[in-house]
């Protein structure tokens, strides 16, 4: 039935058109500076010279300003280290993500996409097979799920250690002690965090299954359909849809076509995947369907997120793991290298393995979970979902969030809020004067008229002969609402009273037109906005078709209107017209309305239209200038030829009918400018400002146009009212992109504004020295970018800063940039339920966010680093002691505690206090909310660094050492209960060290203490057997009498103040003289 579907690129004409604006508009520097632009401007395409005239990067450049080039160093570019420490570091990881990545390019060849033919009534002839049409978020499937945990687990060097040390107990000449002291924390390790991913894993299955068992709702027009997108783009306005024109002359069904028809298709003549017919009936054709489709193929499939603090955590084990070589090695050397040296090497490696402990993956996913649990529960962010939970730490060191605007920003709902006239200006406090000029110029003119029941306007006068007088306000308040109720691509729907199942249908003209049953719909917000305000005014759009239009007056009469020609808006043109007969007196009127950059040069000179939208645009308000020009019928049949003539042209087509439609935009009439207010989401602007109290610096990535994201970066606050904005000139070349950046490397704490295609034009030239300015600028507005263009953004942020970043949004455009950043963040709302279920965190408002970062970031962040350091610190001190046991022993390597022991010691003595670290808290959620500058202290990653670390192994060296000495010299006459005594000064120790580090204490933190103090006491009656030094063949066993005497609880209690009393006075000490951040607020 259709030919294939061909891309025509129009940017040739647009490029073009671009050059030559460019070449005025350097070429009217006029003498000085930029005199000689242009011929610069005229080699910018010659790389040669651009080479050698590389971009100004540093402050000394800009000293002399005559000519915008100077041969400066190039810009710094991060090197990769290379050598050892890279490959130990990085380079093993980089190799084998390279192989990984090359097999599955060859075993997944993408499929070359082509146009495709739909034929209908011919199903034999469709050769091609559709994917399969469904949304899947799922990660893994039945097959891949155990592999790809194992996987993901045993990448980590702590896992992938124990790994090894546990199956080196199956080695006769290696085994240290029972096989369950290594296996079973393992197993309870890799258990925990199979079923917690299975979880995910369900959930994100429920999800997808809910998304796709969702039916269409469809109704019915002539010839037209409406499509709501805000499952993909987040916009809750309608789209129109033209049917293929040749399917509205076919036959009736059944019947066969002769001849042939073949017509080719636009983007107006499709559906497209996940948006939801709103209004009419569709009976179509599948072209593509599942991967093929427009929304997946822009986004990427999901990854496996890693905090920052895993990261970290992983370099401190390798750090320990050597380490833990080093102190082996030096036992070996003591010992003199006798008898099988590399056995008892090996066997030292085991003794010493809980430098490294096992419980540090365990006890840090279970804190994940309760994190997770906490945010879902707080009643002040209600309707919170993690969704990813294993990275909630994240949320505590983000420093780059980039955000959609609407629907995350704005809830696209437009407000009208001003009409200005040039010498007169409505707010929204004026508006019944203009409703009473609309009825007092109506009535008037229907008595005018005499009777005549058509209520039309009076008989227009000749423009080229009368004389200029100056209109009434009156007069020129009805010519202005009327262009406004006119100049539109809107139409009424009306709602079916009876249906209860929620669908809408249109209404003929000489239906009911009932205002409460009306509805209107339009491709923008912006014209539903200009239409509601017209009604408001009393004169109202009933009825609209593609080729007319019904009004109606406040007297209730009905004005008809023959639509001629339509352009409508394109963000090239910015601006749309329309050209209508009134059906009563036949005037033909051109219509346009559009940006103010685009309207200046059409409308008669005036002397207030510039500083009018600068003065509404501070305000924050979308500016519309609305201009007429009358035509004649000779001048109309004039115009209609050729822009048919133009339509039909084989070559350069879109520019022969801008041509054609340009010959009417001259000396146009001024109406008026209007205002109209994108209505923001509750609380956007306290919200961003805490943000950016916080350090953060927020990104806006919109598909919108400049215009419009510029007014949203300035109502929102995003931008701040007293600093500059830097609108980037659309660049179309390297030179161009050459010239833009170094005018804008001059601006110092400018805001930037930037289009998707002169992004991607510095990003293919100039990809580090731009990153690097724009990360420089307190804000940033990227308009008009596609997903992939969004979620490329966010990998170059990545890449060139090394911090974190943070996307949020709402819509299905938004899901690649979600899955590429750090942290996702997704709206769950009215506007769609793709991105949050895409995200590792859905929210229902913007303004969630800020007690999702400033209180359980910072609780997790915090948290997560006091944990992850206490469990290191369990088990250096353990192999401390160790280490001092066998230098007593001659070097000996004989384990000093066995079996249930060092598990017990990992899990019931001391896991419950340890983590009960989960609860605590440095400031109130209150306090971080009020003080968001205590954020910035969390980017910089202090609470978790090689310096805490090392204060954490001294005092692990320290305290492992006055045990294990202490119990030596203070029971030199019963050395044979040295066991008993060092085990359980250090259970006390441990429990102290708790409670020294709990910064507010919760009730179930005490419950922990008692309860593990309890355990270990009650254990001492039944495990008495592994209290001995050795083996338990050695006869060394538990004397219950012996603990119980005076003098062992005495010189118990000794060791363990001994090595805890000098850390509280230190920590008293810090306290007092060098107090943290938070300790200031607090006190």
């Amino acid at each position: 039935m259709a030919d294939q579907i061909p891309l025509y690129p129009v940017r040739s004409a647009a490029a073009a058109a671009a050059n030559r604006k460019r070449a005025v508009y350097y070429s009217a520097a006029g003498p000085g500076p930029g005199a000689d632009r242009h011929s610069r401007y005229q080699l910018e395409d010659e790389s040669a010279h651009l080479d050698e005239m590389p971009l100004m990067m540093s402050e000394e450049g800009f000293e002399n300003e005559e000519s915008d080039y100077h041969t400066l160093p190039r810009a710094r570019i991060m090197q990769r280290k290379r050598g050892l420490e890279w490959f130990v570091c990085d380079g093993w990881k980089f190799l084998c993500t390279s192989c990984c990545d090359w097999l599955v390019n060859i075993c997944q060849r993408k499929k070359e996409l082509k146009a495709r033919t739909v034929w209908l009534g011919c199903p034999e002839k469709c050769e091609e097979k559709h994917p399969r049409n469904s949304i899947k978020n799922q990660k893994y499937n039945v097959f891949t799920f155990i592999p790809g945990v194992l996987y993901e687990q045993f990448k980590f060097f702590l896992n992938l250690y124990f790994l090894v040390i546990s199956c080196s107990q199956f080695v006769p000449a290696l085994k240290i002690g029972y096989l369950y002291t290594y296996w079973a924390p393992l197993g309870f390790v890799l258990a925990v965090t199979m079923t917690r991913e299975a979880i995910d894993e369900f959930r994100r299955f429920q999800r997808d299954k809910e998304v796709n068992s969702q039916l269409y709702s469809k109704l019915t027009v002539r010839g037209s359909c409406f499509i709501r997108t805000d499952q993909l783009d987040g916009e809750t306005d309608w789209k129109l849809k033209v049917a293929v024109s040749c399917t509205q002359r076919l036959p009736a069904l059944g019947e066969d076509s002769d001849p042939p028809v073949h017509e080719s298709l636009s983007i107006e003549n499709t559906l497209w995947a996940s948006t939801i017919v709103a209004s009419g009936t569709v009976i179509g054709v599948v072209i593509y369907t599942g991967k093929e489709t427009r929304s997946v193929m822009n986004t990427s499939n999901p990854k496996n997120k890693v905090g920052l603090l895993d990261l970290e955590l992983n370099r401190l084990t390798k750090a320990l793991f050597l380490a833990l070589v080093a102190l082996s090695v030096v036992m070996v050397t003591l010992q003199g290298f006798v008898g099988p040296w590399y056995r008892n090497l090996f066997r030292f490696l085991l003794l010493f393995s809980y430098i490294i402990p096992i419980s540090l993956r365990v006890n840090l996913d279970m804190g994940k979970a309760v994190y997770g649990w906490m945010m879902m529960k707080d009643e002040n962010i209600p309707g919170t979902v993690v969704r990813t939970s294993t990275i909630p730490e994240e949320l505590g060191r983000l420093v780059y969030l980039l955000t959609d605007k609407t629907g995350t920003l704005t809830q696209n709902e437009m407000v009208f809020k001003r009409l200005h006239l040039g010498t007169v200006s409505y707010g929204a406090d004026t508006m019944d004067e203009i409703q009473s000029h609309v009825r007092d110029s109506y009535s008037q003119m229907q008595s005018q008229a005499g009777g005549n029941n058509t209520g039309s306007t009076p008989p227009r006068k000749a423009q080229s002969s009368a004389p200029k007088v100056r209109k009434s306000v009156s007069s020129r308040i009805h010519e202005a609402v009327k262009a406004i109720v006119l100049c539109h691509n809107v139409t009424p729907v009306y709602e079916s009273r009876a249906g209860v199942t929620g669908e809408t249908e249109f209404a003929e003209a000489d239906q009911d037109f009932s205002d409460e049953n009306r509805t209107y719909q339009a491709s923008s917000p912006d014209e539903v906005a200009l239409v509601q305000w017209t009604e408001s005014v009393g004169l109202t759009l009933v009825s609209r078709d593609l080729t007319s239009m019904q009004l109606k007056t406040p007297s209730g009469q009905v004005l008809s209107f023959c639509i001629l020609q339509l352009f409508p808006f394109t963000s090239e043109s910015k601006r749309m017209g329309i050209i209508v007969r009134d059906e009563s007196t036949a005037e033909i009127t051109f219509y346009m309305k559009g940006a103010d950059v685009a309207m200046s040069p059409i409308v008669q000179y005036n002397d207030w239209l510039e500083e009018e939208c600068g003065n509404m645009a501070r305000e924050g308000l979308r500016t519309l200038v609305v201009a007429k020009k009358a035509l004649t019928e000779e001048q109309y049949q004039d115009f209609e030829s050729r822009y048919t003539q133009a339509k039909l042209s084989m070559h350069d087509r879109s520019l022969k009918v801008a041509a054609v439609v340009e010959s009417l935009e001259r000396e146009m009439e001024l109406l008026c400018l209007t205002g109209v207010e994108d209505q923001l989401q509750a609380d956007v602007r306290p919200t961003l400002e805490m943000l950016r109290n916080a350090g953060i610096k927020i990104w806006m990535l919109t598909g919108d146009k400049l215009e419009t994201a510029t007014c949203i970066a300035k109502s929102s606050h995003l931008v701040s009212r007293t600093q500059d904005i830097h609108i980037f000139r659309q660049v179309t070349n390297r030179g161009e992109a050459h010239l833009e950046l170094n005018a804008f490397r001059r601006k110092h704490d400018c805001a930037l504004v930037i289009s998707g295609d002169s992004l991607e034009v510095c990003l293919k030239y100039y990809e580090h020295e731009f990153v690097e300015l724009a990360c420089q600028c307190p804000a940033v507005v990227c308009c008009r970018c596609s997903p992939t263009q969004k979620a490329h953004i966010v990998t170059l942020l990545q890449q060139h800063t090394g911090r974190r970043t943070c996307a949020i949004g709402d819509g299905g455009n938004d899901v690649s940039m979600i899955q590429a950043a750090d942290c996702g963040i997704g709206i769950e709302g009215k506007e769609g339920k793709q991105a949050s279920l895409a995200a590792d965190f859905s929210i229902r408002q913007f303004r969630h966010i800020g007690r999702l970062l400033m209180v359980h970031g910072r609780n997790s962040y915090k948290r997560s680093a006091a944990l992850g350091q206490f469990v290191m610190h369990r088990g250096l001190i353990i192999s401390t002691m160790q280490a001092v046991f066998s230098s007593v022993f001659y070097f000996a390597s004989v384990p000093l505690y066995q079996g249930f022991l060092m598990v017990g010691y990992a899990t019931i003595y001391t896991m419950f206090p340890v983590f009960s670290l989960v609860l605590d808290q440095d400031v109130k959620p209150e306090m971080a909310m009020l003080y968001p500058e205590l954020y910035k202290d969390l980017t910089k990653g202090r609470s978790l660094s090689f310096k805490t670390f090392l204060i954490w192994v001294l005092i692990s060296i320290y305290q492992g050492g006055i045990l294990m000495y202490g119990a030596l010299v203070l029971f030199e006459s019963e050395f044979v209960h040295v066991v008993a005594i060092s085990f359980t000064a250090l259970i006390l120790t441990e429990l102290l060290m708790v409670a020294l580090t709990v910064r507010t204490w919760h009730w179930l933190m005490v419950v922990a203490e008692f309860l593990s103090l309890g355990c270990y006491v009650s254990s001492l009656a039944f495990l008495n057997e592994y209290f001995g030094i050795g083996r338990v063949s050695f006869g060394a066993f538990l004397d219950v009498a012996f603990i119980t005497t005076v003098a062992f609880l005495w010189k118990v209690s000794a060791i363990t103040v001994v090595s805890c009393l000098p850390l509280y006075v230190l920590k008293y000490l810090r306290r007092k003289l060098s107090p943290p951040s938070y300790c200031k607020l607090a006190s």
